[in-house]
């Protein structure tokens, strides 16, 4: 049986290190974090000496160690689908009906956020206006959120 990606995983390499470069220029703590993380890793250098590398150094070295956690993989996902790529989320709350702006769902919203068949509605709008794309978001909702969209991991085709 073959193991199966983490959704942050299954990005082609060169999302992964765009999105964890995203990450750096936005988080102020992330540069030290991940120089951290690197030089815990070993090779030699120190997180001050590696702080002074260019972004893009960093976020290949972090991928190409494995220094990123389940919960750093989360964060980068919740970067890519509600900050830098907001699109697949708008489409999916508003085809189910939920309250949103921008994507972003208000604060004191309880989940679950729509019924089973709102949430099938919202997922087949995302799929035909963004094809595979679309279909990472809403496998991404799968694994970290499921629970508060019942239903949607019967909604997506099977692979």
């Amino acid at each position: 049986m073959a193991k199966i990606l983490s959704p942050f995983k299954s990005l082609p390499m060169e999302r992964r290190q765009w999105l964890v470069t995203q990450a750096l220029a936005k988080h102020k703590g992330a540069k030290a974090l991940y120089a951290q993380r690197i030089a815990a890793k070993g090779g030699g250098f120190r997180a001050a000496t590696l702080i002074a590398w260019p972004a893009e150094k960093i976020g290949k070295e972090v991928l190409r160690l494995g220094a990123l956690t389940a919960q750093d993989e989360l964060e980068l996902l919740q970067l890519l689908y509600v900050d830098l790529e907001p699109q697949y989320q708008i489409t999916f709350v508003e085809a189910a009906g939920v309250k949103h702006e921008n994507g972003v769902l208000p604060e004191d919203l309880e989940p679950p956020y729509a019924d089973a068949d709102h949430v099938k509605q919202g997922a087949k709008a995302v799929l035909a206006a963004h094809g595979d794309a679309g279909k990472h978001y809403l496998r991404t909702l799968v694994v970290y959120n499921l629970a508060a969209w019942p239903g949607l991991d019967s909604a997506l085709p099977a692979d």
